[in-house]
């Protein structure tokens, strides 16, 4: 065999399958390679647009988060504001009381006073009583009757 046969019979085998592959072997091979380049980049669109959609979650979490702060404020200071109004309604509602009690106390210690008065005076006039009937039965004397005067004092 000639070296230039071969080499002429190599150069066609090698021309052969370079079209049999561009043929048959390169589109499939391509297609696959464009097929994984667009997957490639939609998983890359994928994450960016995760990414995107992550702060945007991460902002209406911190709006939320904000506004949950504000309400809870605002709940808190309604709260305190009625937890004051119900103290000072109680202390009303306990001098009001307290008041009335006094009151009470008032008149009963008015009253128990009227009946000691009341009580004094029927003494007073049983001792009245008591010291003109000593008077009378006894003769008509200055010295005896301021005597007796000075006894009913010292009783009352």
């Amino acid at each position: 065999m000639n070296i230039n046969a071969t080499l002429f019979l190599q150069a066609i085998v090698f021309a052969i399958l370079v079209w049999f592959t561009m043929r048959y072997i390169w589109p499939p091979i391509a297609t696959a390679l464009d097929e994984r380049a667009r997957k490639i980049a939609e998983g890359l669109a994928a994450a960016d647009k995760a990414k995107a959609d992550l702060a945007a979650a991460d902002r209406r979490v911190e709006e939320e988060l904000a506004r949950a702060r504000t309400e809870t404020a605002t709940l808190r200071a309604d709260a305190e504001r009625r937890a004051q109004a119900t103290i000072e309604e109680a202390k009303a509602r306990a001098t009001e009381e307290g008041n009335k009690i006094i009151a009470a106390a008032r008149a009963e210690a008015e009253q128990q006073t009227v009946k000691a008065r009341e009580a004094l005076r029927e003494q007073v006039a049983a001792l009245a009583v008591k010291g003109a009937e000593q008077i009378l039965r006894r003769e008509v004397n200055a010295g005896v009757h301021a005597e007796l005067l000075n006894r009913l004092k010292t009783e009352l």
